[in-house]
């Protein structure tokens, strides 16, 4: 019974970790102005038939994907499929930029090969100073691409050299991540509805 009380205990101070941070983003005008601007560049990108690349490492790798499908499939209603990508997913690409090249390169050779200008990279990290994210945006830059980083308080690297940067208030790597999603969500049902109505 003891350690079920423990449980219980971790489970309302984590939701309650989470669900603060959560609140503090409608709270902070920078972060809602910067993520209704990067909506709107999304919603201009994709109607004029560019690209949107999402990129990150481990969970914001799987972040990454989650947004990438949401555009591809859908969000919250029927409509036709919308070109996002995650460069996550192509193990053969990855394994073989990594073994022939190096990790760092595994997300810009990718941008170097598919990248065009006018396409927006989306490049995740809860840090915003690992070293593959930061040579991806580098490389999104000199090909013309916009650039977005998802990061977290300090933006670290990331912050000074994206276009736009969704910096959440938190240091604690789980709360950033819940958060990335939040607005990833929220950056899709803006694009959904901007596109093709509310549906």
């Amino acid at each position: 019974m003891g350690a079920h009380n423990e449980f219980e205990r971790l489970i309302r101070q984590r939701a309650g970790e989470s669900a603060n941070v959560s609140a503090a983003l409608p709270a902070d005008p920078d972060l809602v102005r910067t993520t209704a601007e990067v909506a709107f560049l999304l919603t201009v990108a994709l109607r004029q038939g560019r690209r949107i690349f999402f990129f990150g490492n481990g969970g914001s790798a799987a972040d990454a994907q989650h947004l990438a499908a949401e555009l591809v499939g859908r969000y919250r209603r029927e409509r036709p499929g919308l070109p996002a990508i995650a460069l996550t997913v192509n193990a053969s690409s990855l394994t073989a930029i990594g073994n022939d090249y190096s990790f760092d390169s595994v997300f810009s050779r990718q941008i170097e090969a598919l990248g065009s200008a006018g396409d927006v990279a989306v490049a995740i990290s809860t840090s915003g100073t690992s070293r593959n994210i930061l040579a991806a945006v580098e490389a999104a830059k000199s090909k013309g691409l916009v650039t977005v980083g998802m990061t977290g308080r300090t933006g670290g690297q990331l912050r000074g050299i994206v276009e736009w940067c969704l910096c959440i208030p938190s240091d604690e790597t789980p709360r950033i991540q819940e958060c990335h999603i939040l607005i990833g969500h929220i950056l899709c049902e803006i694009v959904e509805t901007e596109l093709f109505g509310a549906g």
